[in-house]
């Protein structure tokens, strides 16, 4: 299973997590019984594994990330281009836009993220 990997509900506790760190231990279980009718095992149950794949910490009874979410999304789309397209954006692109065509915009945003990460001109 990938590190950077969430399902579904994994994805809904976490998005808890990030809007409302730090969080206690104590309100992140009030927090998981509310929004996702969890009990307390489970809330623990699925911190602690979010917590192995190193984007949580929970410490002191304070529940942080380690990971932000766009850092997080940064990472989990850096696996799938790896792991889907050997590592190649390009091949990524290209399979997108065979289903989906780019609008204008997209198009003048890409333009724009890829000279301000080009490589430097000698």
């Amino acid at each position: 299973m990938s590190e950077y990997t969430m399902g579904a509900i994994e994805m809904r506790f976490a998005e808890i997590i990030w809007e409302h760190e730090p969080v206690s231990s104590g309100e992140l279980v009030k927090l998981c019984e509310q929004e996702l009718n969890w009990k307390k095992s489970t809330t623990y149950t699925v911190l602690r594994r979010l917590c192995q794949k190193g984007i949580f910490t929970s410490e002191n009874g304070t529940v942080t990330s380690l990971l932000s979410r766009q850092m997080f999304q940064a990472r989990q789309s850096e696996e799938i281009i790896e792991e889907s397209f050997a590592g190649s954006l390009p091949a990524f692109v290209a399979a997108f836009t065979s289903r989906k065509k780019l609008s204008t915009k997209e198009i003048k945003e890409l333009k724009k993220i890829i000279e301000n990460n080009g490589e430097e001109k000698e």
